[in-house]
């Protein structure tokens, strides 16, 4: 019997694409799951929370009481209104925001009377001001964040409107929903059209609530796509570069993840897990001889540690390994054979989870690329480091695990969208590590995912 972890798991084409938006009319200005252009937002790398908690009565004390809303010949207004009423596709109760107030309101605002255009682009503000601190405060979907600082959080009323005035058009800002990722404005228009089946529409909403913790902005950040197997770099509030990579078997899934890529390690060790080592390693031994464990590379060591002591591997009872009624410590030292490749890169966790080389190119050619123990092979590693650092780095003539720091760490976000937008087309990938299940389970809805496959 093979173990799961030598299974190739997966169908060949794990996707079902639909076209979308005929005909309908969504709220963004370019309904398609390309990344906006640039926009008037803070840097994707730092937290969307801003110090200080000003009100919206600052803000209009900052400018005089001047309009904000009403202050240009537009559709502003009234696109926030419509949107606000849309908010059930955000999975929000549209009448928190009062949308019917808001209509009267800027109605009695057409007579020009100051008293009354103030009230009504301070209650647009307000509404506006609670609804994307409430989009901004992501469900539970299990994302580990390793670094804190990377977790959503609702920005003050004051930097929420500074970036609505900054915008070049504020009808463009609120149509592009600018505050949040390309991601989820291009799943919600999807949403809007209503050219779906009801658990398609479910499995959308799932994936907008995990496309909430992506970032908005202009910054620098990588996206792994466990679910389509596939990293994209983002720059300037689009992808620059995107490439296949490996990702965990649903055995052992990679994780949702947010932390900060910190350092290159230039010809790393592998540090194989106990239970590889069990699988993979131990049989291979009681095959071929400790010459196996020569061969490729591999030392029983004591520890995970940069110099630690080295046993005789002829010491060691290998059946005992292989029955897993005896652990061991191996690590494979840099070369041709290493299972990392010649590079990885560092965003340190507990999990022990990185994006790495890899030498077994093959497996980039597959439709499902489901093969590793959970962290995440590259396609091109060194295209990402040229990406990351701004110039090639190489693995010759540096030393053993050699350090590279990067001089700003940049966020990497290990997702799961099983429900993507490009151009005109959703397509649904399969649920392959049963994240979706589960949640829908959780919210009583098995028997809608059920029908969507």
């Amino acid at each position: 019997m093979k173990s799961m972890r030598d299974v190739r798991t997966g169908p060949k084409r794990p996707v079902r694409t639909f076209s979308i938006f005929a005909g309908a009319a969504a709220f963004a200005l370019a309904a398609t799951g390309v990344p906006a252009p640039a926009r008037a937002a803070s840097d994707a790398s730092a937290p969307l929370a801003v110090a200080g908690a000003k009100s919206v009565s600052d803000f209009y004390k900052s400018r005089d009481k001047r309009p904000l809303w009403l202050s240009q010949q537009g559709r502003q207004a009234a696109l926030l209104i419509d949107m606000l009423e849309s908010a059930e596709l955000d999975g929000l109760q549209p009448d928190k925001y009062r949308p019917d107030a808001l209509r009267g309101a800027v109605s009695a605002a057409q007579s020009g009377s100051t008293k009354a255009v103030r009230r009504a682009d301070m209650m647009l503000s307000e509404a506006f001001v609670d609804y994307v601190r409430d989009l901004r405060q992501p469900a539970d979907v299990g994302t580990i964040y390793v670094d804190r600082e990377l977790r959503p959080s609702a920005p003050s009323p004051e930097a929420i409107l500074q970036a609505v005035a900054k915008a070049p058009s504020i009808e463009g800002y609120v149509a592009g929903m600018r505050w949040m990722n390309p991601a989820y404005v291009a799943l919600r228009n999807a949403l809007s059209t209503g050219e779906m089946s009801e658990a398609q529409r479910r499995q959308v909403q799932l994936n907008m609530e995990r496309a909430r913790e992506l970032p908005a902005g202009n910054g620098r950040y990588i996206v792994v796509n466990s679910a389509a197997q596939r990293l994209f770099m983002y720059e300037g509030g689009q992808v620059v570069d995107s490439m296949r990579v490996v990702v965990g078997k649903p055995v052992y899934p990679t994780p949702m993840m947010a932390a900060y890529v910190r350092f290159a390690n230039l010809n790393p060790y592998w540090y194989v897990p106990p239970d590889l080592a069990a699988e993979r390693i131990a049989p291979n031994v009681l095959k071929q001889g400790v010459s196996y464990l020569d061969r490729l590379g591999y030392q029983v060591v004591s520890d995970f540690i940069d110099d630690p002591e080295i046993f005789d591997p002829s010491l060691i009872d290998w059946q005992a390994v292989a029955d897993g009624r005896q652990k061991v410590l191996i690590r494979q030292q840099p070369g041709a054979h290493n299972s990392m490749g010649r590079i990885k890169f560092m965003f340190p966790n507990e999990q022990g989870v990185y994006l790495h080389d890899n030498p077994d190119r093959q497996l980039f050619e597959e439709a499902s690329r489901l093969y590793s123990g959970g962290c995440v092979r590259l396609e091109s590693a060194w295209r990402l480091g040229r990406w990351l650092f701004g110039r090639d780095l190489t693995w010759k003539g540096a030393g053993t695990e050699e350090k590279v720091l990067l001089d700003k760490p940049v966020p990497v976000y290990l997702t799961y969208m099983t429900a993507v937008v490009e151009g005109s087309d959703i397509t649904f990938l399969d649920d392959v590590y049963g994240r979706d299940a589960a949640r829908l389970a959780k919210a009583g809805n098995a028997e809608a995912l059920a029908a969507a496959r």
